[in-house]
């Protein structure tokens, strides 16, 4: 029985990280893209958990690791998802959306 990542100490979750990183890398050298992003989202997740979601305010913008040309503004947290508007320019998303944390780089604003 797997637990979930809000089971996990910290030290369980760097070694699932470790683990998920191996998985990863053999994953892109079988040329296997699907089950390399997969990968890389559960690696989000167990690293959001090693996050202090404390460090994250409502109303603050944030750069998207890994998506320049969006940043994110939180509108609420609930655990370790940001739940909040992608913005491209002056051009704010229309639909609420969930992000984990470990995906939010430093502020804009």
């Amino acid at each position: 029985m797997q637990l979930r990542y809000s089971d996990l100490t910290i030290e369980q979750l760097k070694d699932e990280l470790k683990q998920l990183k191996i998985q990863q890398q053999k994953a892109e050298q079988m040329g296997n893209f699907s089950e390399y992003q997969i990968l890389e989202r559960k690696r989000q997740m167990a690293k959001a958990y090693t996050l202090n979601p404390h460090d994250f305010k409502a109303g603050a913008t944030y750069e998207i690791k890994g998506d320049r040309s969006h940043v994110f503004t939180i509108d609420y947290m609930n655990g370790v998802f940001a739940w909040g508007y992608r913005r491209q320019g002056t051009e704010t998303g229309q639909e609420l959306e969930a992000l984990p944390i470990s995906v939010l780089g430093k502020t804009t604003m």
